[in-house]
């Protein structure tokens, strides 16, 4: 199971054994608790941990990780009652304090927030400063809601944030000079590069009726034909329309939007399961955060609670723009799980509402491709590849998978064909020169060719046991013995229990006449047929055969070219 769980949080709280476990049912639901902690599993831990406070309601450490489970798992109403309980009982944690300040906000209460603040049962300098601005908004004060603004920006590394929500909140009261005035002058930093800060300064932009500065902000900053939200506001925008301001309509969703900003800025720094309580409240603040509910989702899926992040993903509406982003990481989850044919099913509707999207195709054939189903996966890189309106460079792997289908559907034709495409819209990269290097090489065609691409690809990707074993393979295919056998030991240092690298290598061997160490390399390659990482490539009655006659006699009997003579080192 991944550390990167509830366990890690709870571990992470200090926490301590009860010291009396007082009865049986006390001690099952709290060690049934404990282990669902441990391996990150939600829904029991919260289920567990409220049990054990039937038995003793006060024990502040089975609060408090009873808070916990239940904000990870999205029962905020559960974790603001635990919280209150916590606080009332005069113990201080930052946990609960995210909670009651959840609470609060979604109550709108905003001078108990501030009391709150006053009194430093807040969550940290980040939030409490943004929470106290968004605060004084929501009781009617603008002119302090700015100076707590600036109170945040003065403090080291939040100025980004600080003008970021000060924007926000000037806009949404009508204030959009003065919105547009922050936007313009960048000090935004990175979180003005986020698709969400965009929108909001193309929303400001139309209602200062500069539709066309909002046009080519998004052609400056976004592709044509990838993301569904941003085609309606490049359309309506062309049309003349001036957009409405929805980023934030008030002070609680001022407060979700901080909760969320956070989240963000952890998701790449810190523990998931810490980054997802802050979505979860950003989430329970405005229920219609779909970047929220999609960001609780991702971090789900990263701490392998797929049921919870299909459940999650699931909570997107049909009519929202992010609704196919939703779908495909539902896909993905119920395929983690296990569930592959409904991940299919998931695609399949998926690519009759959406097809005209060239990642929902080239997702189904992804899956397709995965599942052997090769034909299908043709089908869904054609209509993937259709769905452009000119060559664009990311369309090689489009190329590269399809080549890899037909490739596996015996058309070796078109599969070389597919691959030179790729190559011609991405000339240097590896996978592809790889693949259809070392497939060359199978087929005993234009090797000097396969030499050179492959030995391109070696210098772009060193450290690839592939592709090191492919140079290997091709310096072998071509009577170059002795070249081949350190590139060949570098692949099996590489992969290690790599069944076909250490086939391979036994080959080279038994090439340059070290004929005993070849049979241990065959020895060893057998004895990873059956492990996961096995390729379906790797023939054991082959090996066998092998082990049985030795390669001489294999290729003689399967009417190949013999090896060239060399020195009997065995």
């Amino acid at each position: 199971m991944t550390a990167r769980t509830i366990g890690a949080a709870i571990l992470a709280l200090g926490l301590c054994l009860p010291e009396v476990v007082a009865a049986n049912g006390l001690s099952g639901s709290y060690l049934a608790a404990r282990q669902a902690s441990y391996i990150g599993d939600f829904t029991a831990a919260a289920k567990y941990y409220n049990r054990t406070l039937y038995y003793d309601s006060a024990n502040p450490q089975l609060l408090e990780r009873a808070v916990l489970a239940n904000l990870s798992l999205g029962n905020l109403e559960r974790a603001v009652d635990l919280a209150a309980r916590l606080e009332k009982d005069g113990e201080r944690s930052q946990i609960a304090q995210i909670a009651l300040m959840a609470g609060e906000a979604h109550r709108e209460a905003y001078p108990e927030i501030l009391k709150r603040l006053r009194e430093d049962r807040g969550v940290g300098p980040l939030i409490d400063g943004l929470a106290d601005a968004w605060s004084e908004l929501g009781r009617g004060d603008m002119s302090a809601a700015l100076v707590a603004f600036d109170d945040v920006s003065d403090q080291r590394g939040l100025e980004g944030f600080a003008l970021y929500h000060k924007a926000l909140a000037l806009a949404s009261v009508g204030d959009h000079e003065s919105a547009e005035a922050i936007f313009a002058s960048k000090q935004t930093g990175p979180i003005q590069q986020t698709r969400r800060a965009i929108v909001a300064h193309v929303e400001v932009l139309s209602q200062l009726d500069r539709n066309d500065d909002a046009l080519q902000l998004i052609n400056d900053t976004f592709a044509e034909g990838g993301d569904p939200g941003i085609e309606a506001l490049r359309r309506r925008l062309e049309a003349g329309e001036n957009l409405p301001w929805t980023a934030v309509s008030g002070a609680r969703q001022g407060l979700a939007e901080v909760f969320y900003t956070l989240a963000v800025a952890l998701s790449n720094e810190a523990e998931d399961d810490y980054t997802l309580l802050y979505s979860r409240v950003a989430e329970y603040l405005r229920p219609d955060h779909v970047d929220a509910i999609l960001l609780s989702a991702d971090m789900l899926e990263r701490l392998e609670q797929h049921e919870l992040a299909v459940a999650t993903y699931k909570r997107v509406p049909r009519d929202d723009p992010a609704f196919h982003a939703a779908e495909l990481g539902r896909a993905d989850a119920l395929r983690a799980s296990g569930k592959v044919d409904a991940a299919v099913e998931v695609l399949e509707r998926l690519a009759e509402t959406h097809g005209d999207l060239p990642v929902v195709q080239s997702t189904l054939g992804d899956l397709m491709r995965q599942l052997e189903r090769f034909d299908d996966a043709v089908t869904a890189y054609d209509r993937a590849l259709a769905a452009f309106d000119g060559p664009e460079p990311g369309q090689w792997f489009l190329y590269y998978a399809r080549g890899i289908s037909h490739e596996r559907l015996d058309d070796w034709p078109k599969a070389e064909a597919d691959f030179r495409s790729a190559l011609k819209l991405n000339p240097e990269q590896p996978q592809v020169l790889n693949y259809l290097g070392y497939s060359l090489v199978e087929k005993q065609e234009k090797l000097d060719e396969a030499l050179s691409m492959i030995e391109r690809a070696v210098a772009a990707r060193p450290d690839s046991g592939y592709i090191v074993d492919s140079l290997g393979w091709v310096l072998y295919r071509l009577g170059r013995y002795d070249e081949a056998v350190p590139h060949m030991e570098r692949a099996a240092e590489l992969m290690a229990v790599d069944p076909v690298v250490n086939d391979h290598l036994g080959d080279v061997y038994w090439a340059v006449g070290r004929k005993l160490e070849a049979e241990f390399m065959w020895h060893r390659a057998l004895s990873f047929v059956d492990s996961e990482v096995a390729s379906d490539e790797v023939d054991p009655d082959r090996i066998r055969r092998k082990l049985d006659i030795g390669l001489d006699a294999l290729l003689s009997e399967e009417g190949l070219p013999p090896l060239k003579v060399a020195n009997d080192g065995g």
